[in-house]
């Protein structure tokens, strides 16, 4: 493409209105209009009557040659603007600095101040607000901020697009955890503003919509079937400790993921068969009880460790992690697929339905807080009826994975039967 001929105008004090009554230049040039207030800035003039802003200068790398570099669009930036900044362009060029460097390092260090910044909101906001928040989700804070495929994310967080690049990242493989991350996100950034101590008056998730960036939030309700939860207890069984029992321990105490991967000995009374869950573990911050007559001899199975941790990797110091792998390994050995581990709570809760429980004790033994005004007036326990619940409830599953011979009937099937008759 042949590069249009410059031609320089007389030098000119620019206003705006000169600059908006100059003409298109003629067919493949382009004219300079020299400003007489600020050496080497000019307005320039296309043959399609586009405006822009260039100083003409001999800058530090070609020192030899005068050249002229873009100050921005006219509309883009004001003729006061473009004076400013030519201005402090020449001030660098007099003491050796290319004003294109020096503008990729300000870029760089903006971008690690934001970085910064959002690391300090971060951790201030898991150390002095999150604590109320479950573990997982307070750990998806950290987690979804340092996603990203390019790492774009990482080192400019605070930004719409840095948001968006690690939620995008989270929804290409896990949408319903995109949905949560996207969630943290905004509730963070609530609280820092609201704080007023990190200089934000705006959120940027302010202008992302979650339906538009990852699509529309559906409600996940998977339940696993007889033969399915067969599989999986199967699959559980034949991994090595921690995470086989580990599974089998969700399965049977129908508890949250964390709450299981978290247990730690002191919490566990063997000779009561009672494990006591801490307040600061629980997403309804108060302690919450789970009889362990489902799951009191697996218990018993596993080996202690020095550290205080049930199912660990580490002796005990840390709680067990990376279940994601354990979870494809189950699903490789079970056969069974588009299934989350937190589906083993759903599906212990729908077979208490099946089970002549009260609808109160099937809600507690899940951890879900008593409606209304029962939280308030009834503070009875629940012990034994949940205790009681869960011995039945621990047939269920051994009765599914371990199914009694053809010819002799199942009595807890048949009980539930019986009971599921119209009177």
């Amino acid at each position: 493409m042949k590069r249009p001929m410059e031609q320089a105008a007389p030098r000119e004090k620019l206003t705006d209105r000169y600059i908006k009554s100059r003409k298109p230049a003629p067919a493949g040039t382009r004219v300079d209009h020299g400003d007489t207030i600020v050496p080497g800035l000019a307005l320039r003039v296309t043959d399609r009557g586009h405006l822009s802003f260039v100083l003409c200068a001999r800058y530090p790398r070609r020192p030899k040659n005068p050249t002229r570099r873009a100050l921005g669009d006219y509309g883009a930036i004001t003729l006061e603007d473009a004076r400013t900044k030519a201005r402090r362009w020449l001030e660098l060029i007099e003491r050796g600095i290319d004003p294109a460097i020096e503008a990729e390092r300000q870029k760089v260090a903006a971008q690690r101040r934001q970085a910064n910044t959002f690391a300090a909101i971060a951790a201030d906001f898991l150390d002095r607000h999150a604590s109320k928040l479950a573990k997982a989700r307070g750990r998806n804070v950290s987690s979804a901020a340092n996603s990203s495929r390019d790492g774009r994310a990482a080192r400019s967080p605070i930004s719409s697009r840095g948001i968006s690049a690690a939620i995008s990242v989270i929804a290409d493989r896990a949408p319903y955890q995109a949905h949560n991350a996207f969630a943290l996100f905004w509730r963070l950034y609530s609280w820092a503003i609201a704080t007023g101590e990190y200089g934000i008056s705006a959120s940027p998730t302010d202008r992302l919509r979650p339906a538009e960036l990852i699509g529309k939030r559906e409600a996940w309700a998977r339940v696993l079937s007889d033969v399915e939860l067969r599989a999986v207890w199967d699959a559980a069984d034949a991994m090595s400790c921690p995470y086989g029992p580990a599974i089998r321990m969700l399965i049977l105490a129908g508890q949250r993921l964390r709450e299981v991967g978290d247990m730690a000995w002191p919490e566990v009374d063997m000779p009561k068969q009672l494990w006591t869950i801490p307040a600061t573990r629980m997403k309804s911050d108060a302690a919450h009880e789970v009889p362990l007559a489902p799951g009191a001899a697996l218990l018993e199975s596993l080996p202690r460790w020095a550290g205080d941790f049930v199912f660990t990797t580490t002796g005990g110091k840390k709680p067990v992690n990376g279940f994601s792998k354990a979870k494809a390994r189950i699903d490789k050995l079970s056969g069974v697929s588009d299934w989350v581990l937190h589906d083993l709570c759903r599906t212990m809760r729908t077979h208490l339905s099946a089970l002549p429980v009260q609808d109160l004790v099937r809600e507690l033994v899940i951890a879900h807080a008593k409606p209304g005004l029962h939280k308030v007036y009834d503070q009875f326990t629940y012990r034994d009826e949940k205790r009681y619940w869960l011995e039945l409830w621990e047939k269920r599953p051994l009765s599914i994975v371990e199914p009694p011979p053809a010819d002799v009937r199942n009595l807890t099937r048949a009980r539930e039967e019986r009971l599921r008759r119209p009177a």
